[in-house]
C-alpha cells in the first residue's frame, strides 16, 4: 500500500497502536467504507443550492487516509503468518479492498482541492536531518554493523522533535507518511493514455518503492527534497542507506546525477581491466580517501576494511593451486574445467572492485559484479574497468529471471555475521537463478568453529552436487575460525 495520494500519507510512527486484530477490523472498516460512500454520495455534501461543486468534510478524507494505512497494515500482518488457502483467499480480499480504496482517494484528490495546511503543519513535526558520512574503522562496532549489511554507510543524527501519533478531535489516529510532493507525484499510479492496456496487459504501471521505505519516512522525504529538472544532490550516501535499511528500490527522481567536474573519458578496453582509473573519474566527496593512492596504502584510516587489497589491480587471485591443508583457495581453472565450454554468464557478489569478472573475462566468461560502495568507490572502478557493476544491497531479490544463469560465485562476504534463516533467503535465491547444471562458488565463507556446522546444515538444504570441498583453519586471528570453500553443482529437479 505504498501507493499514496494526499489523503493517505501516514505519519512516521507505528500504527500498530491505532489497530485491532485483522479478523475483528475488517468489518469495521467495511463498515465505514459504506458510511464514506454513503456520505460522499449525498447532494447537499458535494453540491450547495446553485448545484455547483463544494468541499469535501475533511473528516471524510482523514477517515479514507486511516482505511489506508490500516490495510495496509492488515496485508502485512496476513503475509507473515502461516500461509493457508484461507489465509490467502482472506488477502487477496483485502487487497481487493485496498485497491478499490486507493482508487476512490486517488479520484477523490482530483476533484477536491485538499487543504495542504495539515501537510505543513506535519511538515513543521519533521525531525531534521543531518546525514553524515562516518569513518568505517575495524573493531567490534564494525563487527556488529556487518550484521546489518557489512559496514557503516552513513550516519543519521536527529534533532528530535514530537513525529507521534496523535489523537484528532475525532478520536481517528493521524495516519500521514510521507511528506514529499514529488513522492506523492512518483507513487500515484501512471494511467495508459486512452485508458487503453499496455504490452503488460495493464491499464496503468504502479511505480515501485520498497516496502521498508515505510518506516523510513523522514529519510525518504530527505532523498526527495530536491528541483526537478536541475542537478541532484550529492547525497547517494542516503540512497545506499536507504537501500541497505530495506527501502530497495527506492523511489525514481527527476534530477540530473552529479559527476566529477574533471572527468575524463575511460581508457580503452584493452587496457582499463588490469589500470587504476584516474583520480579525476570518481566523484570522492563522501569518501575518506580522495585519491586511489590513499585506498592502495596502508594506512588504517582509509574508510573501508572489507577487501582491503581490492584496489591492488596487481594483485590476483584464482590463478595457482594452494596448499588443500592449508588454503581454502581454488582456482578459476579448476572450476571451469568442471563443465567444459558450459560456464557463459555469471554472477559474483562480494565487496569487490571487479578482480573476479575480469579474469572470467579473459576466459571468455561475462560476469555481472554485485557490491555496494562500503567506504570506497567499488562500483565506480567496476564499470571503469570495463566491467558491469550491480548497485545492489544483499537483502535484494536478484534481478535476473529464473534458470537463466551457469555461475554464482560468492567470496569473502557471507561469513559468521549473518543469520541462518537470512542465509537461506539468500541461498535460495541463488538457486532460483542458476540454470541445472548450473555451478554455486562458496569462496572462503568463515565463521567460528562452533557455528560452521550449523552453516553447513544450511548450506545441504539445496541438496546440490558437491564437486570440490574444503575446511581448513583462519589463521589470521586466534585460532578460533574456520575457512570453508566448496563448489557445487545444481541438480535437475523433476
Amino acid at each position: 500500500m505504498l501507493n499514496q495520494t494526499t489523503i493517505s500519507k501516514p505519519t512516521y510512527s507505528r500504527l500498530r497502536k491505532c489497530l485491532l486484530s485483522p479478523l475483528f477490523l475488517l468489518p469495521l472498516i467495511i463498515i465505514t467504507i459504506s458510511s464514506i460512500i454513503t456520505t460522499i454520495s449525498a447532494p447537499n455534501i458535494l453540491c450547495n443550492s446553485n448545484g455547483q461543486n463544494t468541499q469535501l468534510p475533511k473528516h471524510i478524507f482523514i477517515q479514507i487516509g486511516s482505511i489506508q494505512a490500516q490495510l495496509g497494515t492488515i496485508l502485512h500482518d496476513l503475509h507473515t503468518q502461516p500461509q493457508n488457502n484461507q489465509t490467502r483467499k482472506y488477502a487477496d480480499s483485502v487487497l481487493s479492498i485496498a485497491l478499490s480504496i486507493d482508487k476512490l482517494a486517488h479520484e477523490l484528490s482530483k476533484v477536491h482541492n485538499i487543504e495542504t495546511e495539515e501537510i505543513n503543519a506535519a511538515n513543521k513535526k519533521r525531525e531534521v536531518i543531518k546525514i553524515n558520512t562516518v569513518n568505517v574503522k575495524r573493531g567490534e562496532n564494525d563487527t556488529a554493523n556487518a550484521g546489518r549489511g557489512g559496514t557503516n554507510v552513513g550516519n543519521v543524527e536527529r534533532e528530535q522533535v514530537d513525529v507521534s501519533n496523535e489523537e484528532r478531535e475525532d478520536g481517528s489516529c493521524t495516519d500521514r507518511l510521507f511528506i514529499s510532493k514529488e513522492l506523492e507525484y512518483y507513487t500515484v499510479p501512471k494511467t495508459n493514455k486512452n485508458g487503453r492496456k499496455n504490452f503488460l496487459g495493464l491499464e496503468a504501471i504502479y511505480p515501485s518503492v520498497g516496502l521498508a521505505c515505510k518506516a523510513l519516512s523522514v529519510e525518504v522525504d530527505t532523498y526527495m527534497a530536491y528541483k526537478p529538472y536541475e542537478q541532484c544532490p550529492d547525497d547517494w550516501i542516503t540512497i545506499q542507506k536507504l537501500m541497505v535499511m530495506g527501502c530497495d528500490p527506492p523511489p525514481r527522481r527527476r534530477c540530473f546525477s552529479r559527476y566529477p567536474k574533471n572527468f575524463t573519458s575511460p581508457i580503452s578496453l584493452s587496457s582499463s581491466l588490469w589500470s587504476l582509473p584516474s583520480d579525476n573519474q570518481v566523484l570522492w566527496t563522501h569518501y575518506k580517501c580522495k585519491r586511489f593512492s590513499c585506498l592502495l596504502s596502508k594506512n588504517v584510516d582509509r574508510g573501508f576494511f572489507k577487501c582491503s587489497d581490492c584496489f591492488n589491480l596487481t594483485k590476483q587471485a584464482w590463478l595457482y593451486p594452494t596448499n588443500a591443508s592449508e588454503s581454502a583457495e581454488f582456482t578459476i581453472q579448476e572450476v571451469l574445467k568442471l563443465k567444459p565450454d558450459e560456464i557463459r554468464i555469471g554472477l559474483d557478489f562480494s565487496p569487490t572492485t571487479g578482480t573476479f569478472a575480469a579474469m572470467m573475462r579473459e576466459k571468455g566468461v561475462t560476469v555481472a559484479s554485485a557490491t555496494l560502495n562500503l567506504g570506497a568507490p567499488f562500483s565506480e572502478v567496476i564499470a571503469l574497468r570495463g566491467l558491469l557493476p550491480l548497485y545492489l544491497s544483499i537483502g535484494s531479490r536478484l534481478p535476473f529471471f529464473d534458470n537463466t544463469l551457469d555461475i554464482v560465485h560468492s567470496t569473502l562476504f557471507l561469513d559468521g555475521w549473518i543469520d541462518l534463516e537470512f542465509l537461506e533467503y539468500i541461498l535460495f535465491d541463488w538457486d532460483r537463478v542458476l540454470r541445472p547444471g548450473g555451478i554455486l562458488w562458496i569462496d572462503r565463507f568463515f565463521c567460528a568453529k562452533e557455528e560452521m556446522e550449523k552453516y553447513l546444515a544450511v548450506l545441504m538444504k539445496l541438496q546440490y552436487r558437491k564437486h570440490l570441498w574444503r575446511l581448513v583453519p583462519k589463521v589470521d586471528r586466534e585460532g578460533g575460525e574456520l575457512f570453508f570453500s566448496a563448489v557445487m553443482e545444481k541438480p535437475s529437479r523433476a
